[in-house]
């Protein structure tokens, strides 16, 4: 059966009580009773504590923590814990108007991302950001061009590629200097050497993100030592920094890993900031979602051939794609557990026309029959936020549980939507 022994700092509120699955204080059965499947369930309760854990471990150095709306974007999710005092950390236009739908202030915004587009830019100047992490030279000058003309300052971060090695998957790996990301020391130093003539970009700070899903403080520590080595000979001819964006990239328990918690985190990085004055920023996305929400799928069929047994359910790649994409392993739960069920070897797999299509391989899981309701683990950080419609599927709806209540904050997808904006 699953670990359920999360460690203290990644607890979640998903758990067994006589053989029903809870979230909070709610059966998921009931929740699917009125809902159906494929549905994504979160937990009010884990995302705002998990967001109080990185605030009391880090509340001697005052930081601006600003969630990644990219890990979920529901607006349920960011009214939760912009309420609890977090900013938010956005990567496009789309989440800057999520962003100003919960009334996040633009004072705890910052953007980032490699694409900004004169729109996204102009619409996040007018929305006041504190500001912009810049990538590139060229999207520097872009930021500088578009304030001048609007007769407005704005706040830029330069984000520097450190060259580290975050030891995580490849493709959440992006503080390496063959990744699209940031700028590297020496072209960050002529930046600064000529910041007088971004007149309207006012280059005050320094944003640094290595990758996600990092276990350990390492590299952390390595990237940010370079990166003050880099300040201090800045400000040695005169450069003042005021924002230090440390990014995110904390891991979440998705398995048998054991990633530091967000005490041990701060014991090892704030001695690096003692008497700094830099503001400091993080990004945290996964660490706070990621444990926050499952998938609740059914079983469709299960299916026998000569080498393999297959629960074939009725969530898809498109409604989760991290197994697919990345290869991701996310614990399967049965939402009613029968005790005296015999353990089986299965793949569970979706209705999608790929083979890629799958949730987990060759796992021993309790006999399933059709109709029986899984549950996906640790599905709150990038799930429902790269869903797609593949195969004209309508995406899944999210469900929002907070003590013994439970609300559909996205409705389910219907055919209609599919079409939308389409004409024949």
């Amino acid at each position: 059966m699953p670990r359920t022994d999360f460690h203290e700092d990644r607890i979640h509120d998903f758990f067994y009580k006589n053989g029903e699955l809870y979230c909070d204080k709610i059966r998921v059965s009931k929740i699917l009773k009125k809902t159906g499947t494929p549905a994504y369930i979160y937990s009010h309760k884990t995302f705002t504590e998990h967001l109080a854990t990185l605030q009391k471990a880090f509340r001697s150095a005052k930081p601006l923590i600003c969630y990644s709306v990219k890990a979920n974007s529901n607006l349920a999710v960011l009214r939760a814990l912009v309420k609890k005092g977090a900013g938010l950390d956005i990567v496009s236009g789309g989440e800057l108007f999520r962003a100003r739908k919960v009334k996040c202030l633009g004072k705890k915004t910052v953007y980032a991302g490699v694409g900004k587009t004169a729109e996204e830019i102009r619409a996040a100047i007018k929305a006041r950001i504190l500001l912009f992490n810049v990538e590139s030279i060229p999207e520097l000058e872009q930021i500088n061009a578009i304030a001048k003309k609007m007769r407005k300052k704005v706040n830029v971060s330069l984000r520097i590629n450190p060259n580290v090695d975050p030891h995580t998957h490849e493709y959440i790996t992006t503080g390496r200097a063959e990744t699209k990301f940031g700028i590297d020391f020496e072209k960050a130093r002529e930046i600064f050497k000529d910041v007088k003539r971004f007149t309207n970009a006012q280059v005050s700070g320094i944003h640094v993100h290595i990758g996600s899903q990092i276990e350990t403080g390492t590299p952390f520590v390595e990237a940010f030592q370079k990166i003050l080595e880099f300040i201090d000979k800045l400000e040695g001819t005169g450069i003042k920094i005021k924002f230090l964006n440390l990014g995110g990239g904390l891991g979440a328990i998705y398995s048998d890993e054991n990633p530091q918690t967000a005490e041990e985190f701060a014991r090892k990085i704030l001695p690096l900031f003692k008497k700094r004055k830099f503001q400091l920023i993080f990004e945290p996305g996964r660490f706070i979602a990621a444990n926050s929400g499952i998938l609740a799928t059914q079983v469709i069929y299960v299916k026998e051939t000569d080498v393999k047994k297959f629960a074939i359910v009725d969530a898809g790649m498109n409604d989760f794609i991290r197994p697919a994409f990345y290869g991701a392993f996310h614990h399967i739960w049965p939402v009613v557990k029968n005790e005296k069920a015999h353990g089986w070897v299965y793949d569970v797999v979706g209705p999608i026309c790929e083979s890629g299509d799958f949730f987990a391989k060759d796992r021993e899981l309790l006999e399933m029959r059709a109709g029986d309701y899984l549950a996906i683990m640790t599905t709150g950080a990038y799930g429902f936020t790269m869903a797609s419609n593949y195969n004209s599927r309508p995406r899944a709806c999210e469900v929002m549980v907070k003590g013994t209540t439970f609300k559909v904050v996205r409705k389910r997808e219907t055919y209609q939507d599919l079409i939308r904006g389409e004409r024949a």
